[in-house]
């Protein structure tokens, strides 16, 4: 787990914050789907986004260059992306509207310390409408998470994971999906 002291943070991070800021602000208010947007898109995402990849604005969170998105990943409207502990989304993956993502969180009795730990969507996951997804998870190969599931804990690969705490309540026929 990394520890983030945000009263420490050097003036080369402020600036690089303050620039996603803007970009993010331009990709929101750009009509979609133009070469415009998904040029924002790479640039607020630094490179780190697959072929044949979107997001549906508005996009909201913070670290965005600490993001890697997979090929044919769709995410919808309105997701929440806290990536100062990284976030990592493999290949296919969808992302209904309102998920958030958390990498982060602050510590209990020092709150200006963020504790970050990487989240994991592997291949071919789906991840329902209002999901959040807590630091230091990993939702495995072609899991579902259910709508409006808090994701505390690790997902299995084929896994279907609902409620609040996300508990897994069914296993998915693997030879059911591509290798």
């Amino acid at each position: 787990m990394e520890r983030v002291d945000l009263d420490k943070i050097s003036q080369e991070e402020l600036e690089q914050s303050i620039k996603q800021s803007k970009v993010l602000f331009k990709f929101n208010h750009t009509e979609p789907m133009t070469e415009e947007y998904m040029a924002l898109l790479n640039e607020l995402l630094e490179g780190n986004i697959g072929e044949n990849s979107s997001i549906t604005a508005p996009f909201a969170g913070a670290a965005f260059h600490k993001m890697k998105i997979g090929n044919n990943v769709f995410i919808n409207s309105n997701c929440l992306a806290m990536a100062r502990g990284g976030i990592i989304i493999e290949d296919d993956v969808m992302l209904a509207g309102n998920v958030q993502l958390l990498s982060n969180n602050h510590d209990e009795y020092e709150r200006q310390v963020l504790l970050c730990e990487e989240i994991v969507i592997k291949k071919g996951a789906w991840i329902g409408a209002g999901v959040s997804i807590l630091p230091g998870v990993t939702v495995g190969k072609y899991a579902i998470v259910g709508a409006g599931a808090i994701v505390t804990k690790d997902v299995p690969d084929y896994s279907v994971a609902v409620g609040v705490p996300a508990k897994v309540v069914k296993t998915l026929d693997k030879d059911k999906f591509p290798e």
